[in-house]
């Protein structure tokens, strides 16, 4: 009875969309695509790198040995935010407990990776920072945070989305009443006017993320009133990444009848199929990431590879070979 309430509140803001078939986005709606320009980010054996579009000149900004997740590049593609990942073992007096890990974000530096690979900037200091995403003006970092990490005695993690400056010193939750909320909010995308997209979970003990939320700046709470007023939601999509133009949303859809990734309209009028992986292949599910133009994206494969594709679905191109590479990010500019 539960679940069936639950998912007749999610009928009351799900978009015009619910099931359209899998085409794909006409050329003449795309608009003149180019060849990709800038450069790429990406984690390979927990250490940050950087390479040009199409896999050459790779260099290593941060030995890190930790580095998990998604990154993002500054506006002036001089520093990347990234997260390292790092692990509690906690063995209570009654012998409950047990290893769970724990993230921070930092900044690496373009500049100073010639010669010198372990510097960096730390963003966040309280264990549960994830996911950053930097603001198109450069003045903000959007990221998850569970604001239980730093709680040894924390039953269930409480994650949130946060907006922080770019010193850490000035943050701030966007969920208003996160202290008693009953869903949790993860991987957060901006676009350039302010509004954002995040998942939505209904509770952790599930497992499964219930979809893609995309939101004014007005979502104050995660309730049921507020998400139908000033929400619209995607079912069953992951992985969010706004377009830097503001047209786009990408996602990817896991379950078997949309498995793929997707790029929606803001306002879910619009939905079309990018990239369907072939018979054995896995898509890493961070966050996608969209080139300065808006019209090619680059996403990973569980076997380490990274690919780039453009928006109509054409110009795929492996640009690494299977290996411990994941999470690829575009720079901010060419």
């Amino acid at each position: 009875m539960r679940r069936l309430f639950y998912l007749s509140v999610l009928v009351l803001f799900l978009s015009p969309i619910l099931a359209l078939a899998q085409s794909k986005l006409p050329p003449e709606r795309a608009g003149q695509i180019g060849a990709p320009l800038g450069k790429i980010a990406f984690i390979r054996d927990g250490d940050l790198w950087v390479m040009n579009w199409d896999g050459g000149n790779q260099f290593k900004v941060v030995a890190a040995q930790n580095a998990d997740g998604r990154l993002s590049w500054a506006p002036d593609n001089r520093r990347i935010a990234f997260c390292r990942r790092g692990q509690i073992d906690l063995k209570g007096p009654d012998n409950l407990g047990g290893r769970h890990n724990v993230y921070d974000i930092f900044i690496g530096y373009l500049d100073s990776a010639k010669t010198n690979t372990n510097w960096w900037f730390r963003l966040t200091n309280d264990l549960g920072a994830r996911h950053p995403e930097w603001s198109a003006d450069g003045s903000k970092i959007l990221f998850t945070k569970d604001l239980n990490a730093n709680l040894a005695n924390a039953v269930m993690p409480n994650y949130q989305t946060c907006m922080t400056d770019t010193t850490g010193e000035t943050q701030e939750v966007l969920t208003i009443d996160w202290q008693n909320a009953k869903r949790f909010a993860t991987m957060p995308t901006m676009a350039p006017d302010g509004r954002y997209a995040f998942v939505l979970f209904k509770s952790l003990t599930e497992g499964k993320p219930a979809g893609v939320v995309i939101a004014s700046p007005e979502l104050k709470s995660l309730t049921d009133e507020d998400l139908t007023a000033k929400a619209k939601f995607l079912p069953r999509a992951t992985a969010p990444a706004w377009s830097p133009d503001g047209k786009w949303i990408a996602v990817i859809q896991s379950d078997l009848a949309e498995n793929g990734i997707y790029i929606v309209s803001p306002d879910l009028t619009e939905k079309f199929l990018v990239y369907k992986p072939s018979a054995g292949q896995t898509l890493q599910t961070y966050p996608l990431s969209w080139s300065p133009d808006s019209r090619w994206l680059t996403f990973a494969l569980q076997d380490g590879t990274i690919w780039i594709i453009n928006i109509t679905g054409g110009g795929l191109k492996q640009i690494l070979s299977p290996g411990v590479n994941m999470a690829p990010a575009w720079s901010k500019k060419t």
